[in-house]
């Protein structure tokens, strides 16, 4: 492990057995069951430390209770901590409470390592994160809305893996009174449910912070009639920033979503504006200039927020455009830098901001949208990337973001290891930079003691790259089942794409799947994590089947004779069944039918 010694000295009080003696469940004489305790070289913590010291063969009993100081002089770094576990005490001396509760985490994993034994290692750990804040979006406008039982569960993995903010990017899933007709159908999440979600984070030191897109990405508001003319012109998905009636709506929005809040800060999105300029706004911007439009909007934002005392988080890409005009954005601002290939520029893009004295984060992401299975080597270069030049260029933030492009197809579980690999890297880089990460990532995420379930999720992640094509921000099995459904395979999307490079990425997929049968999980869902993987896993499988088909034939989806089509079919319907049952095990039904959808319109394509 990163940052280990060893010493051999014995101590007091301290038993340096590897037997632990029980009584048997029968009456008679004791025997001696022998327990093997992991020694130090085979333990793993998620984060590792940047300091771990252990007294080689020697333990105490697990039965001591921490004793606790805080003392801020004595721990110099914010949320850091010391924990030292001796001969007959355990101590936690921390920075803040926020370095308690780190500290209690380490120590629950060094308990889950040594469980059944009744010890724990003698050890020496000093703490405390690079990035202030670590945090987590999850996207619940892409049709999936978690059930409150799973945003929960989220919580507490997140915090034991010492991320310390939450966001859920909404577009439209927030029950906003007065406008029903937007989320009706979307199950969305009550201001009810936000306070509780905000208590419960609260109490295990994450700041839930509200994310609301507040100018691109509104059509699931600016398609129904009565918000229809404050869209930049008829079908567009931006608001106009010129129309008084945006910031009228955006003013009401927030009055009734941030009361429910206790962060200071408020994530208002504001990407992706492609449409400004060509409708309501055209003029504005024939005049102004379309970065001069769009800050003045921003600007306005940012004065609502103002009123309601929060500091303003939006994303950086438009304002990126035009970098003459970053000295111009007002204070008590923070720049959210996103970019989700393992070639993103984050030190380009993140040094104007520095350069301007802008806080900014850095925001990779899980690579998990678009995929099915991941991109395991995208995204773990992703997150390496933004880490690394984070730190380089003075970010006060990491942010990771989880989104749901094209219907959210991708289960949960695939976001495990690229969540636990995002918070080893922005907790503390230099000392996790060599991290077993399919190990902890075994110990702590997937809980399985046959350890297994790590590496086998990250070989399903790159298995898409054994068809020979490769794309960004996205997979083959996504070009088969929704992107590309017409044409000659070995053109457009799909070109690279070949016999042999399907078979070879069906037999890495059917491999890490009979991997998994042997997976011996702890956790409560561990069930449902194993239809989750075998749910994408036959998705991709059918991906290819269809592939291999049009490949045969040289044609677009349409074109396959019924010969082919009738069992692609069948196939299809018993993965759309099994889809229904899968969503519903974590999420609410609002989106179902959308995500659903788009498999529903393939079917219809090989009906014909």
């Amino acid at each position: 492990m990163t940052g280990c010694t060893l010493s051999g000295s014995n101590a007091k009080g301290i038993v340096p057995e590897m037997t632990i003696t029980r009584e048997p469940a029968i009456t008679g004489e004791k025997t001696v069951t022998p327990v093997s305790l992991p020694s130090p070289d085979h333990l793993v913590l998620l984060p590792s430390p940047r300091t771990i010291r252990y007294t080689a063969g020697l333990y105490t009993p697990e039965t001591l209770k921490p004793e606790l100081e805080i003392r801020p002089e004595a721990i110099p770094h914010a949320q850091g901590y010391v924990l030292s576990i001796e001969a007959a005490r355990i101590t936690i001396t921390a920075a803040d409470p926020a370095g308690a509760f780190y500290a209690r985490q380490t120590l629950n994993q060094l308990a889950r390592q040594f469980k059944g034994s009744g010890k724990l290692p003698v050890v020496h750990i000093e703490d405390w994160p690079d990035f202030p804040n670590r945090g987590v979006m999850l996207d619940v406008a892409r049709d999936k809305v978690p059930t409150m039982e799973t945003l929960y569960q989220m919580v507490d993995l997140f915090a034991s893996l010492k991320y310390n903010q939450l966001q859920l990017y909404t577009e439209h899933s927030f029950a906003y009174p007065g406008h029903k007709t937007v989320w009706e159908n979307a199950s969305p999440i009550t201001p009810e449910e936000a306070r509780a979600l905000d208590a419960y984070c609260k109490e295990r030191f994450i700041e839930l912070v509200p994310n609301q897109n507040s100018f691109g990405h509104m059509h699931r508001w600016l398609q129904h009639e009565a918000y229809a003319h404050l869209a930049e012109s008829p079908g567009a998905p931006d608001l106009c920033p010129v129309n008084p009636g945006s910031i009228e709506l955006l003013r009401s929005m927030y009055a009734a979503l941030l009361p429910n809040f206790t962060s200071s800060q408020f994530n208002v999105g504001c990407d992706e504006t492609y449409s400004l300029g060509k409708g309501g706004s055209k003029e504005a911007v024939a005049q102004l200039g379309k970065g001069r439009v769009y800050l003045n909007f921003l600007k306005e934002i940012y004065a609502l927020l103002q009123e309601q005392g929060r500091t303003m988080q939006f994303w950086g890409d438009i304002i990126l455009a035009h970098p003459e005009l970053i000295p111009e954005l007002p204070e008590n601002i923070i720049a959210m830098e996103w970019g989700y290939e393992a070639t993103h520029p984050f030190a380009e893009r993140g040094g104007k901001f520095a350069a301007s004295g802008i806080p900014f984060y850095v925001c990779p992401g899980t690579s998990s949208w678009n995929s099915l299975l991941g991109r395991t080597g995208n995204a773990l270069e992703n997150l390496r990337l933004a880490a690394r030049n984070g730190l380089d260029n003075g970010a006060i933030g990491f942010l990771v973001t989880d989104w749901g492009d094209s219907g959210h197809w991708q289960c949960a579980p695939v976001s495990f290891v690229p969540f636990a690999w995002g918070a080893a890297v922005s907790w503390a880089y230099d000392a996790n930079i060599g991290l077993d990460l399919a190990r902890a990532a075994d110990v702590h995420v997937f809980e399985d003691r046959a350890g297994v379930m790590a590496q086998a999720a990250l070989d399903l992640g790159n298995a898409h790259a054994m068809t020979g094509c490769l794309r960004d921000n996205s997979t083959v099995y996504y070009g088969l089942l929704l992107r590309a459904l017409q044409g000659s395979p070995s053109k457009g999307f799909l070109s690279g794409m070949s016999a042999a490079g399907i078979q070879n990425a069906r037999n890495a997929i059917e491999n890490a799947l009979s991997r998994m049968e042997a997976a011996k999980m702890s956790r409560p869902d561990a069930g449902l994590i194993r239809d989750e993987f075998a749910l994408n896993a036959r998705m991709a499988l059918f991906a290819l089947r269809l592939g291999e088909e049009r490949l045969k034939a040289d044609c677009g989806t349409e074109q396959l004779p019924e010969s082919v089509c009738k069992p692609l079919r069948d196939e299809l319907s018993q993965i759309t069944d099994e889809f229904k049952t899968v969503w519903l095990a974590r999420n609410r039904p609002g989106g179902l039918a959308d995500s659903l959808g788009r498999l529903e319109a393939l079917a219809g394509m090989l009906s014909k």
